[in-house]
């Protein structure tokens, strides 16, 4: 069952503002500052793309960037976001399904495993690692457990939303640091927001 968050790319961003603040704007915007000048950036699962900007600032050339979004009315949204005079190719399509016949110095996964089971998420982190040139960094925000009783109700409500409404396969959260750890990443720094419900880390390839 493939996710595909077409039914809410009209509200999305609108929704997670209200649930989360600023939170999960601030975890990606806080990654964009580790993406090196002139290289070759993956984006998978970049939403309504308003990312693109943020990078922008950062970057307003120099960037190949390679954008990867399941939903077309997400990815509709993207394509009007402003680049500046980077590079983007843009793939609407599962990770898993592109053909990329290039290798990345960077790639971000905003909130991209958490739509996925254990053994999904292995496949997905498994094609993007392939994808990597050694040395190459990898910015992953995503939720946490930390032991908050909160945290777990807010999760689950949170997943039976977007199971009924855009067909998530996800009912709790996989190991995303057995992932990296399994995949010989090494973790350069993080930060966590929203009460350490969200967290932000850098990795880097071995």
């Amino acid at each position: 069952m493939a996710s595909n968050y077409n039914n809410s790319a009209w509200f999305y961003d609108r929704l997670s503002r209200l649930v989360y603040g600023r939170a999960l704007i601030n975890a990606q915007v806080y990654l964009l500052q580790f993406v090196p000048a002139n290289s070759a950036v993956l984006i998978v699962g970049g939403g309504t793309g308003w990312i693109l900007e943020e990078l922008t600032k950062i970057h307003p050339s120099g960037l190949g960037i390679t954008y990867v979004e399941i939903a077309a009315d997400m990815m509709a949204r993207s394509r009007r976001q402003n680049t500046g005079l980077n590079s983007v190719v843009f793939i609407n399509d599962a990770i898993e399904n592109v053909g990329i016949n290039r290798e990345f110095d960077a790639v971000i996964t905003p909130f991209l495993f958490d739509n996925f089971t254990e053994a999904t998420a292995q496949t997905v982190f498994n094609y993007i690692h392939q994808l990597l040139k050694p040395g190459a960094i990898w910015l992953n925000a995503d939720f946490q457990l930390t032991g908050k009783w909160w945290q777990s109700v807010l999760l689950k409500a949170m997943f039976l939303f977007f199971r009924i409404l855009c067909k998530i396969e996800a009912s709790e959260l996989p190991d995303v640091d057995r992932l990296f750890t399994s995949g010989g990443f090494k973790a350069l720094e993080g930060k966590c927001f929203y009460g350490d419900f969200v967290v932000a880390k850098i990795y880097k390839k071995r």
